[in-house]
């Protein structure tokens, strides 16, 4: 049965409010804390950081196993607002989301790990250059991770894109640039593993387009989506 325009408001209202939290979560990942921690040169300065504003580095992790358990509700309750729409598109949009799950839960490891290995915690026969080093091999398996998991983040905004496309609910336009968005992802992630020196240039270049994601949640937590609206 599918939904009246009143619950169907509700849910969607609901949607864009998990996504607001969500997103905000990401942007104290990708933009705060690299901003505070710097990782991305020498062992010794990223050791320095990390020790330094360990609290931040804590709550850096604290924060993204939130955002994924979030992610979590928030796509069910996309799959209980579209299912009527298209229900394989659905289950697609579920799937995408729900298979990397375990891989970011796992990747934090890589984070506490070198936290435990630059205070000593942990392998304290070796010396303090060695301890930096290993640390650094955890953070950049982790960066090396976040860039797969990339993939993930483009391809689940296809179906979402369909999705908002088919439906009569909500604006074309926004699956339209849902699925730029989803390509420039993709584009991104395989940017950084295979050309790496290019990854920021192209960062800053699909900057508009990744902002498709920004504007369906606006539309969502303002508007809401509403029967007929197509027509």
């Amino acid at each position: 049965m599918e939904m009246n325009a009143s619950s169907l408001k509700k849910t969607s209202r609901l949607a864009g409010l998990l996504y607001l939290i969500w997103i905000i979560t990401g942007l104290f990942a990708i933009f705060y804390v690299p901003s505070q921690i710097n990782t991305a040169g020498d062992a010794v300065t990223a050791a320095q950081d990390i020790l330094s504003r360990e609290f931040l580095f804590r709550t850096s992790i604290v924060n993204d196993l939130i955002s994924s358990t979030l992610w979590v509700f928030m796509v069910l309750v996309f799959y209980r607002m579209f299912k009527h729409v298209d229900e394989f598109q659905a289950k697609l949009l579920v799937a995408f989301v729900i298979v990397q799950i375990p891989t970011a839960f796992f990747m934090e490891a890589f984070n506490i790990t070198s936290l435990m290995i630059l205070k000593g915690e942990i392998l304290r026969t070796f010396d303090l250059t060695q301890r930096q080093d290993l640390a650094m091999l955890f953070l950049r398996v982790n960066d090396y991770g976040t860039l797969t998991l990339v993939i993930f983040w483009g391809l689940w905004l296809f179906p979402l894109a369909i999705l908002v496309y088919r439906s009569r609910f909500l604006p074309r336009f926004l699956g339209v640039w849902l699925i730029i968005n989803g390509s420039a992802l993709l584009v991104l992630s395989f940017t950084g593993l295979l050309l790496p020196q290019y990854k920021d240039m192209v960062s800053k270049i699909a900057l508009p387009a990744e902002l498709g994601e920004v504007a369906f949640m606006l539309w969502l937590l303002i508007k809401g989506a509403k029967l007929q609206a197509s027509e």
